[in-house]
């Protein structure tokens, strides 16, 4: 008689039947159906906290999976990103500002021993626990999260931010210098921390004071002079109002003017007084008398 092997996995049933299909047959349903094999090499475990996140752009989703695919020391910059995908430096901007707000992402700068300064990115695949980079991750106890909210009063819709000044040409330089300034504003002053769709809002407004010739530098003090001392509840509405107000003029257009011609030095035929003119003869007040 032969022995059963306890520890062989049971066969799995066939998916092609209509009653094991969960498309088919009586209790078929109109959502997704899953037909997965199980990856035995190059795969990624990716949290349904991040694939699902109920805040996150779909760009910020998809760019939070390929930087966790990535291996240490991969090239993870704005134009590195943007050379891979097709989104460009303004949007791949935004959507790792996204990750940096909601914990996928640490940036800091740093200044190597030859004095360089780099962005050292970190990426975490679990946002609020530590662990060792590329190891394993110490076990945390979730936070507990409030109930749900039964009845009440629903809390208040924030409001709309005013608008701000558009570029006449959006050149993505121009936002990207943008971003940088209002990224930079929280060095400054911490109560000016804005989120990312914040920036998103405000940046063209930057833009625009950059494109009629104000340097980044004088824009930064413009939107962090003279703050009030309380405390700023809505530091984004009043950075759009400031782009507004005090938005500086157009230059004024100049036409190149044309350098004035210099003739060389004459001596005069009749008194042999020195004049300027493009050839020999006689100088004016000799012309005149003659």
């Amino acid at each position: 008689m032969d022995t059963r092997d306890t520890s062989a996995l049971p066969r799995p049933a066939s998916r092609n039947t209509a009653k094991n299909h969960p498309s088919r047959g009586r209790n078929a349903t109109a959502g997704v159906v899953h037909d997965n094999v199980r990856h035995g090499t190059r795969f990624t475990v990716i949290g349904n906290h991040l694939a699902q996140h109920a805040e996150l752009s779909l760009l910020a989703i998809g760019l939070a999976v390929h930087i966790q695919s990535l291996p240490t020391g991969a090239p993870v910059g704005i134009k590195a990103l943007a050379s891979r995908f097709p989104e460009g430096t303004t949007r791949i901007a935004a959507a790792l500002r996204e990750l940096e707000e909601h914990g996928y992402l640490r940036r800091t700068r740093e200044r190597t021993a030859s004095g360089q300064v780099v962005t050292r990115t970190v990426s975490c695949n679990q946002p609020g626990r530590t662990g060792t980079p590329n190891g394993p991750k110490p076990r945390s106890t979730p936070k507990p999260q409030p109930p749900p909210r039964r009845g009440g009063t629903p809390p208040q819709r924030q409001r709309a931010l005013p608008p701000v000044p558009q570029p006449a040409y959006p050149a993505p330089d121009l936002l990207v210098t943008a971003i940088g300034v209002l990224a930079g504003l929280r060095r400054e002053d911490e109560r000016l921390h804005l989120s990312a769709k914040d920036v998103d809002h405000l940046a063209p407004g930057v833009a625009t004071w950059l494109e009629r010739g104000v340097p980044a530098e004088a824009v930064h003090r413009v939107l962090t002079a003279g703050l009030p001392r309380e405390p700023l509840h809505r530091p984004a509405a009043l950075l759009a109002h400031r782009l507004t107000a005090q938005l500086p003029p157009l230059l004024p257009f100049r036409p190149r003017e044309e350098p004035s011609v210099r003739h060389p030095l004459q001596n005069c035929e009749v008194c042999d007084r020195a004049f300027r003119a493009p050839e020999p003869g006689t100088c004016g007040g000799c012309a005149s008398a003659g």
